[in-house]
């Protein structure tokens, strides 16, 4: 009997061992990583329409329960927006002057994530009627649709210009508010050409033409993007901003033509 007590309180043993190998006390449990979920909106430059609407697709496809908004304009105006107040929970910029206006102003507490570059081409109307071949022609066209000179695309634009040595008569020249608009004077026929991303030309498909501009003249844009401090959502916000930069973020990029970062 005490040989059979023995061996039932030595198993005993074992078994308590055991479990105090696999559970010791006060071990705290590995925590779970939070899911993102709710509605974020996302401020990004205009050239990103596209591209975005599409990630953002995915996005809520992936994450079940997100909703994502999103306000598209210049950076430059979306950074006033974020200066005023606006509710935004991320800010995707087309250059990195106006990211570090929000970094120096606190309003982005973290490090930017550059997640893509973009460069500029010369639309023209379909087909080409005025036979543009380079930023040199420019100079004699009717109307010239350039983005206006504080926002990216205009500094990217003039710059271009600059180092091409042209310059057009500035009664020859309408000047747009981002990107997108810029595009449509020349698709809608206001404009004989203008000088936007390589992005913009390739989504408005058949509307415009394009002309290469080489890349002694043409200008890199780097995309910064980055959640906003105030963010009540930083979860979802932070997940939006990573999944930009993610193999499959730059894939839909890089169909949209914008180059790895």
């Amino acid at each position: 009997m005490r040989c059979s007590i023995r061996v039932i309180i030595h198993l005993g043993v074992v078994l308590v061992a055991g479990a105090v190998l696999a559970n010791p006390v006060g071990a705290a449990s590995a925590p779970t990583a939070a899911k993102p979920k709710g509605a974020i909106t996302v401020s990004a430059a205009a050239s990103l329409t596209d591209a975005f609407h599409r990630i953002g697709a995915r996005f809520e496809q992936r994450y079940e329960g997100t909703d994502v908004t999103f306000n598209f304009d210049s950076s430059s105006a979306l950074v006033l927006q974020v200066q005023s107040g606006a509710p935004v929970d991320v800010f995707a910029s087309a250059d990195e002057s106006n990211m570090a206006k929000l970094v120096d102003g606190g309003q982005v507490r973290t490090k930017p994530i550059a997640f893509a570059r973009n460069q500029l081409e010369i639309a023209t109307k379909p087909g080409n009627p005025t036979k543009i071949k380079n930023l040199a022609d420019l100079d004699s066209q009717g109307v010239v649709a350039l983005c206006a000179a504080e926002v990216p695309c205009g500094k990217y634009a003039d710059a271009a210009l600059d180092a091409a040595g042209v310059e057009i008569p500035s009664d020859h020249i309408t000047r747009a508010t981002n990107a997108k608009a810029t595009l449509t004077a020349v698709a809608t026929g206001d404009a004989d050409a203008a000088v936007v991303y390589v992005t913009d030309v390739r989504t408005a498909g058949a509307t415009v033409g394009g002309v290469v501009i080489p890349d002694s003249q043409n200008q890199i844009a780097i995309y910064p993007i980055a959640p906003l401090a105030e963010t009540a959502n930083r979860t979802t916000a932070k997940a939006f901003a990573r999944s930009d930069a993610s193999p499959a973020g730059q894939k839909i990029l890089a169909k949209y033509g914008f180059l790895a970062p």
